[in-house]
């Protein structure tokens, strides 16, 4: 069946918001107008809400097989659905670890069965994500790309042989960077805040080392490497440094690094801890400055749902991460275009069609035979962050009780309704 999106505006390439009316048909789209004619659509009155690309999330964790007391297939992507994105692409942390091509075809056959919005699963560039052997990667190219996320390759040589297997496939590495060697236990930033609260510090430099070496990996390799989820300076500088000498590198940077740093860390209260960790006032800047220079490429949240009793062991026995599908966008509404750091269109690019370039992916625009992936949000009635709201079972949010602007109404992925606030949308 037709569907018809009335009353609805639009964001044009200039930024602007023009009234348009888009009809799909099937899982695309067949017209976008200024006014179309009714026939035996089903027509979804926007109520002048803005109409814009689904959002594409290329790193979140879903936890199952394995995990299904943080989160599942089912719960996450409703989540993804109810913050607007109908992309993602989910890590490899579970357990079993999707390593081989009867694991993977596993994930893939519970994703078709479950899941509300469109899944890309990683496979593990390591086998059980130890970091000791390659896995196969030939037999899994029905994977996104190969990622070891949560743990770095710390051998520079598994590191190098991956990269080269990865580019002969037309695959991206996607690294969480982190030496061990240099970690030191750490649970929070090695700054001001470790040393208030009593607790060991995690440096920085473990990050951005590792980068530096995988960059120079890469370019010998000739692959594209990707790094996730950006959180110092220094690595700011490292992978634009590589960008200026042609190195195919790509990188991400969360909502949560960009909108906090480790002052916001007042007590032992684990919903703050994340790997990386919240950084310095000047890590956090340089964050934004690489987002808005294109050193940084794109928003991703690394959505990472945990247990409560899990979250409340406090910063030293808790499991790193935070969750995010459900708080991303009006978090970074409120207070990056907001507060005029960047605009609409700059927001909505990071979450869309930037991903979407990078990683070759035929979404992240509303146009004539493209993908029905649209999400309508009220960009104008403020509302309050309520964990207990989530869909996620993952309620450990820093941001919990928050006042934000910009609110998801309704989403749909490949012309199905996948989520809607039935207060606010009218279907006839």
């Amino acid at each position: 069946m037709k569907k018809l999106l009335k009353n609805i505006k639009l964001l044009s390439e200039t930024g602007e918001i023009i009234q348009k009316e888009i009809r799909i048909d099937g899982n695309k789209i067949s017209e976008i107008a200024d006014c179309l004619s009714i026939g035996t659509d089903e027509v979804i009155d926007g109520k002048g809400k803005l109409a814009l690309p689904g959002f594409i999330d290329l790193h979140i964790h879903l936890r199952e097989p394995g995990g299904e007391h943080k989160e599942t297939i089912k719960t996450g992507t409703k989540a993804a659905a109810r913050g607007g994105f109908t992309t993602v692409a989910a890590m490899p942390n579970t357990n079993p670890v999707p390593d081989d091509q009867g694991r993977l075809d596993n994930v893939l056959t519970k994703v078709e069965d479950d899941a509300a919005v469109r899944v890309l699963p990683y496979a593990s560039i390591t086998k059980g994500l130890e970091g000791k052997e390659l896995t196969d990667l030939e037999s899994l190219t029905k994977a996104f790309a190969y990622t070891d996320d949560g743990v770095g390759v710390q051998t520079a040589d598994l590191m190098l042989q991956a990269m080269k297997r990865a580019a002969k496939l037309g695959k991206a590495i996607v690294a969480h960077c982190e030496d061990n060697s240099i970690v030191y236990g750490g649970v929070v930033h090695d700054g001001e805040v470790s040393e208030r609260l009593h607790l060991p510090g995690l440096p920085g430099i473990s990050e951005s080392v590792q980068i530096a070496r995988d960059v120079l990996l890469a370019e010998k390799a000739g692959c594209h490497y990707h790094v996730c989820h950006v959180s110092t300076k220094e690595s700011v500088r490292v992978i634009r440094d590589a960008k200026r000498a042609g190195i195919n590198v790509t990188a991400e940077v969360t909502p949560h690094h960009l909108i906090l740093n480790e002052q916001a860390i007042l007590s032992d209260d684990a919903n703050f801890k994340m790997n990386p960790p919240l950084r310095a006032k000047e890590d956090q800047e340089a964050l934004l400055e690489g987002l808005l220079d294109g050193t940084l490429d794109f928003i991703a949240t690394d959505h990472a749902p945990h247990a409560e009793y899990e979250k409340d062991l406090g910063f030293l026995q808790a499991p790193f991460g935070i969750t995010g599908l459900e708080t991303a966008f009006p978090l970074l509404y409120t207070h990056l275009v907001k507060s005029g750091k960047l605009s609409l269109k700059q927001l909505v690019d990071y979450l869309t069609i930037k991903p979407a370039e990078v990683f070759g992916l035929p979404y992240g625009r509303l146009e004539v035979a493209g993908f029905a992936d649209i999400v309508l949000v009220d960009l104008t009635e403020e509302w309050t962050i309520d964990k207990d709201t989530f869909y996620s079972k993952g309620k450990n949010t820093p941001f919990n009780g928050w006042n934000v602007v910009g609110n998801p109404v309704l989403t749909i992925a490949e012309g199905k309704v996948v989520y809607q606030d039935e207060a606010d949308i009218v279907h006839t």
